[in-house]
């Protein structure tokens, strides 16, 4: 679900684009759709940024400086989220529901929408501009 790096050749991926279905750009009401600068921008503020994937899609690589809350652990898990700043929430990228799933179910529980993020593009985007990892992309 991620791009895998394709041989020894640096910063060259391939992408499957098979999987899934494409998410919308907003993803409720009220919560703001963010891309890859405004994610930077962020990290530089050291403000959270929280990658909500499950175990068995996370490929062992994140955006570095992310968090991990799988997002059928975050409801239960609220208390761990910074209530005073906002937060960027992302997933597998544009086909994954993980990441809009999470913001609907923090939705529901209460979680103010002007404090959710969502970073839309995810490690899709994310790896294949060439923007730093956490973990390494397996080789191919």
């Amino acid at each position: 679900m991620i791009p895998n790096k394709i041989g020894t050749e640096p910063d060259l991926v391939e992408v499957d684009t098979t999987w899934c279905s494409i998410q919308p750009m907003q993803v409720a009401q009220g919560v703001l759709t963010v891309g890859e600068l405004e994610v930077h921008h962020h990290q530089k503020k050291d403000l959270p940024v929280i990658d909500v994937r499950k175990p068995d899609t996370t490929g062992a690589v994140s955006i570095s400086g992310s968090k991990y809350i799988p997002y059928d652990e975050l409801v239960e898990r609220m208390d761990e989220l910074d209530e005073n700043n906002p937060t960027i929430f992302f997933c597998n990228g544009p086909q994954c529901p993980q990441s809009s799933t999470a913001i609907k179910n923090l939705l529901s529980a209460g979680y103010p929408a002007n404090k959710i993020l969502y970073y839309r593009g995810g490690m899709h985007d994310w790896i294949t501009l060439g923007l730093p990892v956490q973990g390494s992309l397996q080789g191919k």
